[in-house]
């Protein structure tokens, strides 16, 4: 693995395999985008009812609750690599069969729910496999410049070029979308597979050994850890109010402030440029604060962006807060992300940040109802100042946890301790 330095910072170099993941990242994350913007549409053509449209959302976050755990346990026991193309080929064939159906005309709303929910369980072994793979390509002290590249490529991808092609694709036929994305899923998983990677020196596990049980150290592994037990905590209550924001998001735009779908797809492309923003300067203000004061500096930021949003009528105002809150979620989600990676022992690093995942996600489907309740009783306007309130709670739930110089395992495949400041 090498590294070069710039500004006095560590970035990854290209070479050594990280070029390639962050390239796969990319590409499956603009199919990710093409299916996002392609499946509601595809839903309403098939039914009118509101119930049925949501499930397919819903399935989203469901088999994070129930599988996210063994996602972890799974990915801590096999190699991770190989997990990772393997999945990303079994998912290119099911999206390139979803097409098929889609072009014959026998795409109906279950089998769109159980493409979702199909997805979504594989991806709970993808993603922990990947947060475990990626400090085997690049040495420590480029986690974070690692995580931000990866995060920024995908927020172009997804944000600035998958969603706007979607609606030439469909023009070319329904189908087409999904076609696309099987493809990039497809390329994505030749990608992985060409990565060379040793794979880590695991000390075989207690005789009678099971998932279950592994899954238990890793709940243990995460709550021992301050830190981490912080920002999880913080993670999902964040997540109660973002489900509600989220949920609510179009209604204020176009309800509260009537401002139509042009005022809405501002408002969303601001947050997404406000994402790229915080890819630039994340390096420069985590080298200045350190990763949990960071995210501590993120979170604060977010709840007057977020008051904003819910007191000032005014598009301009919005769409500005919407930026910034973009900015600060770029900054949380890659100190969150390198933190996991720092702190968790090298052989539990699947199940930890499969926990972290599973408990951060679990209230986001309450924070949605939670939203339309509270539009309902007191204005299109209240959930984005109920989310705020959620930022708030998670910001003190974040304080006990900043301390400097907090000893952690570094994720290597020696027993080694380090410090990091943060």
């Amino acid at each position: 693995m090498t590294t070069v330095e710039v500004t006095g910072s560590h970035v990854p170099s290209w070479r050594g395999g990280f070029g390639r993941l962050l390239s796969a990242a990319v590409i499956s994350r603009f199919g990710d985008a093409l299916r996002g913007a392609a499946l509601p549409l595809l839903a309403v053509s098939l039914t009118d009812r509101p119930l049925l449209i949501a499930s397919v959302t819903a399935c989203g976050y469901l088999p994070w609750i129930v599988f996210g755990l063994l996602g972890g346990a799974v990915a801590d026991r096999v190699d991770q690599r190989r997990a990772m193309w393997m999945v990303d080929a079994v998912r290119g064939l099911l999206v390139a069969a979803f097409a098929v159906a889609v072009a014959l005309g026998h795409a109906s709303i279950l089998l769109l729910i159980a493409l979702a929910f199909a997805l979504t369980t594989l991806q709970t072994l993808f993603d922990n496999a990947s947060t475990a793979l990626l400090p085997a390509l690049v040495d420590r002290a480029s986690l974070g410049s690692a995580n931000t590249r990866l995060m920024t490529g995908q927020k172009i991808a997804g944000g600035l070029m998958g969603t706007p092609v979607v609606p030439l694709l469909i023009a070319a036929g329904a189908a087409v979308p999904f076609m696309a994305d099987a493809g990039t899923f497809l390329l994505a998983a030749a990608l992985v597979a060409s990565l060379r990677t040793t794979a880590p020196d695991r000390a075989p596990g207690p005789v009678g050994s099971t998932l279950r049980g592994e899954i238990a150290d890793g709940l243990r592994a995460l709550w021992r850890d301050r830190p981490l037990r912080g920002l999880c905590a913080a993670t999902a209550l964040c997540n109660v109010g973002m489900g509600a924001l989220i949920a609510t998001l179009v209604i204020l735009v176009t309800g509260w402030l009537d401002a139509g779908t042009a005022g809405y797809a501002a408002a969303t492309t601001a947050f997404t440029i406000g994402g790229l923003a915080g890819g630039l300067v994340n390096g420069r203000i985590t080298t200045r604060l350190g990763p949990m004061r960071s995210v501590l500096l993120a979170g604060s930021v977010q709840t007057g962006a977020l008051v904003v949003m819910g007191s000032v009528r005014s598009l301009v105002a919005v769409v500005a807060a919407l930026g910034v809150f973009g900015l600060m979620s770029m900054l949380w989600n890659v100190n969150t992300t390198t933190l996991m990676q720092q702190r968790a022992p090298a052989e539990m690093l699947g199940r930890v940040s499969s926990a972290f995942r599973t408990l951060a996600a679990a209230g986001a489907p309450l924070g949605a109802l939670l939203g339309g309740v509270v539009a309902t009783a007191w204005g299109l306007n209240t959930p984005a100042l109920l989310t705020a309130a959620f930022f708030v709670l998670s910001v003190i739930a974040l304080i006990p946890a900043v301390k400097p110089d907090v000893p952690v395992v570094a994720p290597q495949y020696d027993a080694t301790t380090a410090h990091v400041a943060g």
